[in-house]
């Protein structure tokens, strides 16, 4: 059987490390990379760190707004599938390219399976909920890390073909943390910062880059903690911050971005984490490192409720107060499955 993966942002590479490995031991894969992330810093870092094979096609396509990336993403997979006439494309979260990958593969009549289906923040102004509400309606077997996200495609009729597997990023991260051993004494060397004394942010969300409001009530509540902190810049923020007259204080310590090794050393060993990303709130829990969300809700609702994540929006005030008062309990359940997740999808798979 030959199976279309289709990537094109770093979210995506990590849950392509972990299903790739298990997929090309019993089927026949071809990685289509849209291009959607595409220097190296965000995407080749990524490719090498994480050991995926070189992409089979990479679609250059770029940055651009919504409908012209998705609309050249579309026309370069379509013709991808054509050429390749695989059995079945494979498609990831939530992204500009799991859209143009559901639409493509289901116009051309290949079943489509949907890896990390089921996610709603139930804000519609997040492109990426419009994304991931197309690709499950048009997807035909659908993999869920939890049972809400199982109960989500239940309130919406999609029934049929949804497993409850877990999420393979918990895979990806069981591979990566020996690997992080050896290297995580030069990283925080590097960065001249020590186990436990500093934070970690990341800001990369349309939401809270493109409004002024919340950027800027984010940049003042960093500007006012006390402490370290650690800030591995998205190109997208960065270009934002240099066309505004927002700036950061001295002890805000902005990085260029990651490879992924790199980043699971800073999370393990940060005393907080600070993000708006949803694999980053997942990886918090699971490292057992205090997580405050940047927004106003989450997919991952069973963190917050676990205790562990927090949601606190944009209002520098209410970000400050968490800073220095969140505390977790001490217990963590097990969430999204046990690390084995790829897996138990071969066999659904065929």
């Amino acid at each position: 059987m030959k199976i279309a993966t289709i990537v094109g942002a770093r979210p995506q590479f990590i849950k392509a490390a972990g299903v790739s490995r298990a997929l090309r031991r019993r089927f026949r894969e071809i990685l289509v990379h849209t291009g959607q992330h595409y220097d190296y810093e965000m995407a080749g870092i990524f490719f090498d760190g994480l050991e995926i094979p070189p992409p089979d096609y990479n679609l250059g396509v770029g940055s651009g707004s919504h409908g012209e990336q998705t609309g050249a993403m579309l026309q370069g997979i379509e013709k991808v599938l054509k050429s390749e006439a695989p059995d079945k494309a494979l498609i990831y979260g939530d992204t500009n390219s799991t859209l143009a990958g559901a639409l493509a593969a289901s116009k051309l009549h290949i079943p489509v399976i949907h890896v990390e289906a089921g996610l709603r923040s139930f804000n519609r102004r997040m492109p990426e909920e419009i994304n991931r509400i197309v690709a499950d309606h048009l997807s035909d077997l659908l993999f869920c890390p939890s049972q809400t996200s199982v109960q989500n495609l239940a309130a919406e009729g999609i029934r049929g073909n949804v497993h409850l597997v877990g999420d393979v990023m918990l895979d990806v991260l069981n591979w990566a943390r020996p690997r992080t051993l050896e290297k995580a004494y030069e990283i925080l060397r590097r960065l001249g910062i020590e186990q436990k004394r500093y934070l970690l942010v990341t800001i990369h969300r349309s939401e809270n880059t493109d409004q002024v409001t919340r950027l800027t009530g984010i940049i003042r509540a960093l500007n006012s903690i006390e402490e370290t902190v650690i800030f591995p810049i998205h190109p997208r923020t960065q270009k934002v911050l240099d066309r505004s007259t927002l700036r950061l204080g001295p002890h805000v310590r902005v990085i260029n971005p990651v490879g992924y090794l790199e980043m699971v050393t800073l999370s393990s060993s940060a005393r907080m984490i600070l993000t708006d990303s949803g694999g980053l709130q997942k990886e918090a829990y699971w490292l057992g490192i205090p997580c405050l969300t940047l927004r106003d809700e989450t997919e991952w609702v069973e963190t917050v409720e676990a205790g562990w994540n927090k949601l606190v929006g944009f209002e520098s005030d209410r970000i400050i107060q968490a800073v220095s008062s969140f505390q977790p309990p001490a217990f963590r359940q097990e969430l999204y499955g046990d690390g084995n997740m790829a897996d138990r999808c071969l066999p659904l798979i065929g």
